[in-house]
């Protein structure tokens, strides 16, 4: 295999690497471990941030400190076979660039990969900004503004792709092939934009796969080959057929 081959491999977080959605789970920080009716029926379509802003304050002006929300966001379970595969990734990264686009935030990505020592495995996390007041409380800001219709107000994977291959591009790295990892509603737009030789991987059973199935059928396929995993075992699996070729 020359050195001039290489992969991009983009994956979705929660759900995805994680067998959970990382911005539910933090309510288990919550007293009795829920969150009141007013507030959970707060949120509105395509306006998830700004929920999971008042979701943090609440947390916040219940005493909910820094280290209880890190402990319980250490314990989220990686999705099956997803630890081999980041370890297979970390060993072979000299022929894989990877990255994560996530509707979560920089702080729980943060934790849950440092955690598992899977942070060096990812050149970059692109992600709703998050960070600590002084005062103790946990903030966060939509990511980016953005044009697309199709997509949450605050994030649109698609431009954060296009973004991240031109810059890669006007530094002279092309890529062999990308694969796109994911599993939901919102990793439909990003994958719009890979072409016959790209992979989209949807998880089996979710969001995305049945999204892609529905394109078939109004015979506006994609342009990309589409994969359904299980278990990252089967990516695993993929990833050391592309390294034989």
């Amino acid at each position: 295999m020359s050195k001039a081959m290489k992969f991009l491999l983009v994956f979705d977080f929660d759900h995805t690497i994680i067998d959970e959605n990382s911005d539910t789970w933090i309510v288990k920080c919550a007293p009795e471990k829920k969150l009141p009716n007013e507030l959970r029926n707060s949120y509105r379509p395509g306006h998830w941030t700004e929920y999971m802003g008042r979701v943090f304050a609440y947390l916040g002006d219940n005493g909910v400190k820094e280290d209880e929300m890190k402990r319980t966001m250490t314990t989220i379970p990686f999705t099956a076979g997803m630890v081999d595969l980041l370890g297979f990734i970390g060993k072979n990264k000299e022929f894989f660039d990877c990255i994560i686009i996530s509707d979560s935030n920089t702080v729980f990505i943060d934790w849950i990969l440092k955690a598992a020592d899977f942070h060096k495995v990812f050149d970059e996390v692109f992600t709703n900004p998050a960070a600590y007041t002084n005062t103790g409380y946990l903030t966060v800001q939509n990511f980016h503004t953005h044009h697309c219709a199709k997509c949450p107000k605050n994030l649109c994977k698609r431009e954060v792709l296009k973004e991240f291959l031109d810059k890669q591009l006007e530094q002279g790295v092309g890529y062999t092939q990308i694969v796109y990892i994911g599993d939901g509603g919102n990793d439909l737009c990003p994958i719009t934009l890979l072409k016959k030789d790209d992979t989209a991987m949807p998880r089996q059973g979710y969001t995305l796969e049945k999204k892609i199935s529905q394109l078939s059928q109004d015979l506006s396929p994609l342009e990309c080959s589409v994969l359904v995993w299980s278990s990252g075992i089967e990516i695993m699996s993929y990833f050391k057929l592309l390294l034989k070729e």
